[in-house]
C-alpha cells in the first residue's frame, strides 16, 4: 500500500513541475543547500550516511569486501591527496576523465561527450561549487532518470589505493570534478561495481534525458557521416565502439593501438581538402587519456602535411584523442550510439528541436507481464500505448514520404538490483495499424482475439538485455500501437517508453476504462421460493440469521463436493466481505432475502468460473481472470488488474474459486460504496479523515 501512495506522490509531483532539471528531485530526500548550510555553520565537513565510505558502497562481487581489489583501499577527502585541490580547472575538457580500476569506460566516453556541450554540462554539473570558502566536503550533481530529473548529494570522501584514487581522474591530479561525478552517478546505482559494463547511451540519456540510437557500422545507412554531422552540429552526443569475439579480445589493444571492447566519445566531424580532393575525417577520444590510434591521420601522421594550415585540425601529442579518416573508422569500428537531445537541453534556437512523449509502466507477473509476440496466449496483456503520426517530415534531402519517429523503452533501475543476483531484462517493443473502429479512442485495451489476427506493422531491431532498445522508425501517418514487452512472460519490472518525433505527435496510455455494470439482483422476502426458505431455516438456526462464521460453514460444506472446481476453502475474511456486501440492515448477520440475494450471485459467479476455465484444470490463470471479469461486468485498467493479482492468486498464477468470489464481491461492494457516496455522478468524492477509515476497514 505504501507503494501505491508513493506512486500517486509521485504522478502529483511531476504535475505540479517537480522533476524538471531546474526543479530536480531531491534524491533520498537530501536537500544540498540546507545540508551544506548546517556543515559550515557547526564547522565540519559532511559525511554522507546514505552513501557511506565504506565497503559496501564499492561493490558485491569483484569490488566486494572481501575482494583483493578492496583491500587496503583508504576513502580520502581531495585535501588529503593534494594541497591545493580544485573542482574545475579552466572549463571541464575531454581530459579532466581518465579511467582507474573500473570497467566502466561507457560511462567516461559519455562524460568526455558532455564536455563538449557547456549549457548540457552545466546541468549534470551544477555551477557554484568549488574547494574555497563555500567548501563543506559537500557536492552535488544532477542526472535524468526514467522521466525525471533527480539531485544527488554526496560527501567528498573518494576511494584510494597507495594515495592515488582508485576510479576516475583526472590527468593533473589535482582536479576533482569527475571523481565526484562517478561517486554520484555510483550512489544512484547502489554502488560503484553496478556501474561496470554498460553502453555509452545509459550515461548520454543520463546525463542529458535524451534518446539513444545505435547504429551497426557494418551496415551502415549511406548517409551516416551527414547523420554524425549533424548531430555533432545539433549538440547531440556521440560514442562509439569494436566489437569482441572472444573474452580474450576484451581491452585488447590492436596493432595500431585500438581498443577492443572499449567506450570511445566520438567528438568530431569534418572535410578537409588532402590532395585535391575532399577527405571526410572523424576525430575520437579514448577515456582512457592515452592510447591513440597509429595510422593515417593520426598525431604525428604526414597526411597533415598535406593539409592546408586553415583547414589543419589541432593535433596533440597522447592526449587520448586523435582523427582518423572516415573510410578507416568504419572499417576498424563496429558501433555508434547517438543521443539526440530534448528541447529543453537545446538553448540554440537554430537547431531543430523534436517533440518528446514520456509515459512510465509495469510489467507484473501474472497481471501485465506477457511476453513477447511467441507467447499469444499472454501476449496481450502486456502494457498498450498509442501513437497518432499526423503530419509528414518536410525532409528534401528524403524521397521516402512519411512521418520520422524514435521509440525508446527503458527498463528502470536494473543496476540496482545487481547486488541480489538480478539483471537486465532481455526487452523490446512491436508496433500494431489501430483498428479504424478504434481511432480516437484511448479506453480500450485490445484483447488476444487482435493479436492472433493481425500482423505488426513494425518492430525494435532486436530483443536485447540491454538497459534500453530504441529504434527509428518513418511510417505513413495514422495510429499505431506500441505494445512494450519482455521476451519471457511473467517478469517484474519497471519501464520508462519515450518518443521522438520530428512533428508534434501524441502518445497516449491505451487501457481499459474503469467502470463496472452492476445489476440489481435483490431477491426480497417475499421472492423465496418455499424450497429455499425451508434451507435457510435449517441452515440460520433460531436467530433466523446467518453470521460470517455459519457462511463459512455452509460455503465450505458446498464446494467441498464439488471436483470440478479447486478451491481450499472459504476464509472467514471472504465471508465477512460476502456478509458485508449483503447486509442491509448493518448487523452484520444475513436475513432470508440478503442470503438469497448472495446465493443468486455465487451461483452466476461460479457459471462464469466454469465457462473461463478454458482447460477444465479447476482454476482459473490470471490471464482468464481478466476474462471472466469483464463477463462479470467489471470493466478494469492494468494498474488495478495488477493489484487484484498480487491479492488474489496463487503463486503459480492461478486463481480458485473461492480466491475469485471474494475478488468479486470485494469490487462489488466498493463500486457500490462508491456510486452511493458519488449521488451527482461526478466521478469523485471526497471523504473525511473518519470517512475515509470507515469505508478501508469494511
Amino acid at each position: 500500500m505504501s507503494g501505491m501512495a508513493s506512486n500517486l506522490a509521485k504522478k502529483r509531483a511531476l504535475a505540479a513541475g517537480f522533476g524538471t532539471n531546474a526543479n530536480a528531485v531531491k534524491y533520498l530526500n537530501q536537500d544540498f543547500e540546507a545540508l551544506r548550510a548546517q556543515c559550515l555553520s557547526r564547522g565540519g565537513l559532511f559525511s554522507d550516511p546514505t552513501f557511506p565510505a565504506a565497503p559496501e558502497s564499492l561493490g558485491f562481487n569483484e569490488l566486494g569486501p572481501g575482494s583483493y581489489k578492496t583491500r587496503a583501499v583508504q576513502w580520502k577527502r581531495p585535501g588529503e591527496l593534494c594541497s591545493s585541490p580544485e573542482f574545475i580547472v579552466g572549463g571541464a575538457t575531454r581530459t579532466d576523465i581518465c579511467q582507474g580500476a573500473l570497467g566502466d569506460c561507457w560511462l567516461l566516453a559519455a562524460i568526455a561527450s558532455l564536455t563538449l556541450n557547456e549549457d548540457v554540462m552545466a546541468r549534470v554539473v551544477p555551477v557554484g561549487q568549488s574547494f574555497g570558502e563555500s567548501y563543506a566536503g559537500i557536492f552535488h550533481f544532477q542526472f535524468w532518470q526514467f522521466g525525471e530529473w533527480v539531485d544527488v548529494v554526496i560527501d567528498d570522501r573518494l576511494p584510494t589505493k597507495d594515495g592515488e584514487l582508485l576510479f576516475v581522474h583526472s590527468a593533473e591530479g589535482s582536479e576533482f570534478w569527475s571523481a565526484l561525478l562517478e561517486k554520484a552517478y555510483a550512489k544512484v546505482n547502489g554502488c560503484y561495481e553496478a556501474l561496470s559494463g554498460g553502453s555509452t547511451t545509459e550515461g548520454f540519456e543520463d546525463f542529458t534525458g535524451g534518446i539513444a540510437e545505435n547504429y551497426d557500422l557494418r551496415k551502415p545507412p549511406p548517409n551516416m557521416f551527414q547523420i554524425i554531422k549533424k548531430a555533432i552540429e545539433s549538440g547531440a552526443l556521440l560514442g562509439c565502439s569494436i566489437d569482441i569475439t572472444s573474452a580474450a579480445d576484451s581491452e585488447a589493444v590492436t596493432r595500431q593501438k585500438l581498443v577492443k571492447g572499449h567506450a570511445y566519445s566520438l567528438t568530431g566531424a569534418v572535410e578537409v581538402t588532402y590532395r585535391g580532393r575532399k577527405e571526410k575525417l572523424i576525430r575520437i577520444r579514448n577515456p582512457w587519456g592515452q592510447v591513440e590510434w597509429t595510422g593515417a591521420w593520426s598525431d604525428s601522421s604526414s597526411e597533415w602535411n598535406s593539409v592546408d594550415d586553415s583547414e589543419r585540425q589541432n593535433v596533440k601529442a597522447d592526449d587520448g584523442e586523435f582523427w582518423m579518416s572516415f573510410t578507416e573508422f568504419l572499417r576498424h569500428y563496429s558501433r555508434i550510439e547517438i543521443c539526440t537531445l530534448t528541447p529543453d537541453t537545446l538553448t540554440d534556437d537554430s537547431v531543430k528541436h523534436w517533440s518528446v512523449c514520456n509515459y512510465d509502466g509495469s510489467w507484473r507477473k501474472g497481471s501485465t507481464a506477457g511476453g513477447c509476440r511467441n507467447h499469444a496466449y499472454t501476449f496481450w496483456m502486456n502494457p498498450q500505448f498509442v501513437i497518432r503520426l499526423d503530419e509528414e517530415d518536410d525532409d528534401p534531402d528524403d524521397n521516402e514520404v512519411g512521418c520520422s519517429f524514435v521509440v525508446g523503452l527503458i527498463q528502470k533501475n536494473r543496476r540496482r538490483l545487481r547486488k541480489v543476483g538480478e539483471d537486465m531484462h532481455t526487452i523490446g517493443f512491436a508496433i500494431y495499424e489501430v483498428p479504424s473502429q478504434f481511432h480516437g479512442q484511448r479506453e480500450v485495451h485490445l484483447d488476444k482475439n487482435y493479436f492472433l489476427t493481425h500482423a505488426q506493422k513494425a518492430r525494435s531491431e532486436t530483443f536485447v538485455n540491454l538497459r534500453e532498445v530504441s529504434t527509428r522508425f518513418k511510417m505513413p501517418p495514422g495510429e499505431y500501437l506500441i505494445v512494450p514487452s519482455t521476451f519471457e512472460p511473467h517478469l517484474n519490472g519497471d519501464f520508462c517508453i519515450r518518443v521522438f518525433s520530428e512533428k508534434q505527435t501524441e502518445t497516449r496510455p491505451c487501457d481499459d476504462p474503469v467502470k463496472a455494470d452492476l445489476d440489481d439482483e435483490t431477491v426480497s422476502d417475499a421472492e423465496v421460493d418455499a424450497g429455499f426458505r425451508g434451507l435457510f431455516t435449517k441452515l440460520a438456526g433460531d436467530d433466523m440469521e446467518i453470521s460470517a462464521a455459519e457462511l463459512k460453514t455452509i460455503m465450505n460444506k458446498i464446494v467441498s463436493k464439488r471436483t470440478d472446481i479447486k478451491t481450499d476453502g472459504f476464509s472467514l475474511e471472504t465471508c465477512r466481505i460476502m456478509v458485508n456486501l449483503m447486509d442491509d440492515s448493518g448487523n452484520g448477520k444475513l436475513g432470508l432475502g440478503e442470503f438469497a440475494t448472495l446465493w443468486k450471485k455465487v451461483q452466476k459467479y461460479l457459471g462464469i468460473y466454469k465457462k473461463n476455465d478454458m482447460d477444465n484444470s479447476g482454476t482459473m490463470s490470471t490471464p482468464e481472470m481478466r476474462m471472466a471479469l469483464k463477463e462479470a461486468g467489471f470493466t478494469l485498467n492494468n494498474g488495478i488488474y495488477q493489484i487484484l493479482v498480487a491479492r488474489y492468486a496463487e503463486p503459480d498464477m492461478t486463481i480458485d474459486f473461492d480466491n475469485f468470489v471474494a475478488c468479486l464481491m470485494r469490487l462489488d461492494m466498493m463500486f457500490r460504496v462508491f456510486k452511493k457516496i458519488d449521488a451527482h455522478d461526478s466521478g469523485s468524492i471526497e471523504l473525511d479523515f473518519h470517512q475515509w477509515l470507515t469505508f478501508t476497514m469494511i
